[in-house]
């Protein structure tokens, strides 16, 4: 049995990066409609950026707060009740999101036991997230293919852009163009050395980038259920490795899976970003619904 798992250093050449990019290409319009179905289908309950702030839109009464200053006391409201309420406006500052997807040639792996492929999942997650952030006024981008725009039809228009985009080839994009306080969601497997992705992370957090990993994987990447003299080929290089029984390093490789995405998160979490994993055997809308909550603050919105 011949297995493509892994990923080291990209040698690929230029037809096969070609190759690769057509075909991502052409994958896009039926996933954006997947994406709009679930963004659609998940959103019903959510209200955009409603959090309190600076803007002209009514949002909440609350009780008042000793803390603050009595000049936003709402006394036709307090006259009502014996307590004193605070008239709240809703935020209305958008902020800048920034959203990618991986396109290494590891990403394009699919095994028996699932429907889609990690590249597949991940493009529908990221055109799903761009959706509801778009429908909830924030700007978003495609770092390396779009700018960032505020629009309702964003999705559409970035899925266009990655349609023409020239390559495929699975490097990290360029990140000059996100300035501080921008939010940055990476989609991946980060199956690449692992002190390269901290390193990104590191270098995005210096420069005041506010940020999510989500990392999507396939089940038999996890679970490794793999037996028998098995040859396994590593997608960027082409290289092989074969076992007489593969089931005899499982614990091993699994213990190491484990602690590759333990790290991510731990990371995450010490810089202050957002860590989700997902499994392309779990409903996509499972990963959007997590993802939202972390970026989120109670009721939506992105939080400072």
């Amino acid at each position: 049995m011949a297995v493509s798992i892994g990923s080291t250093a990209e040698t690929q050449t230029g037809p096969e990066v070609l190759a690769r990019s057509r075909a991502r290409a052409a994958l896009i319009p039926d996933l954006l409609v997947e994406a709009q179905r679930i963004a659609n289908s998940v959103t019903g309950g959510w209200h955009g950026r409603k959090r309190r702030g600076i803007g002209d839109t009514f949002w909440q009464f609350r009780p008042y707060d000793a803390t603050e200053g009595t000049a936003r006391i709402d006394w036709r409201r307090s006259a009502r009740e014996d307590s004193l309420y605070v008239r709240d406006q809703e935020w209305e500052a958008a902020q800048t999101v920034w959203v990618w997807a991986d396109a290494s040639p590891s990403m394009l792996y699919r095994s028996e036991t699932v429907e889609v492929s990690k590249q597949s999942r991940a493009l529908v997650l990221a055109l799903a997230l761009i959706e509801v952030l778009a429908k909830s006024g924030e700007k978003v981008g495609w770092p390396g293919v779009t700018r960032a725009i505020s629009s309702r039809n964003a999705a559409e228009r970035i899925a266009a852009e990655l349609v023409l985009a020239k390559s495929a080839d699975g490097g990290f994009p360029e990140t000059s163009q996100l300035r501080n306080r921008a939010h940055f969601v990476m989609i991946s497997d980060f199956l690449t050395p692992l002190e390269e992705t901290l390193d990104r992370v590191n270098r995005l957090a210096r420069d005041g980038i506010n940020g999510a990993l989500v990392q999507v994987y396939d089940p038999a990447e996890q679970r490794f259920p793999f037996t028998g003299r098995t040859q396994f080929r590593d997608p960027e290089t082409g290289e092989q490795l074969t076992y007489g029984r593969a089931e005899t390093i499982r614990d091993d490789y699994t213990a190491l899976f484990s602690a590759r995405s333990e790290t991510l998160a731990r990371h995450c979490k010490r810089l202050g970003w957002n860590f989700v994993r997902h499994s392309t055997g779990s409903l996509a809308s499972t990963a959007l619904v997590a993802l939202h909550m972390r970026l989120t603050g109670q009721g939506g919105g992105f939080a400072s």
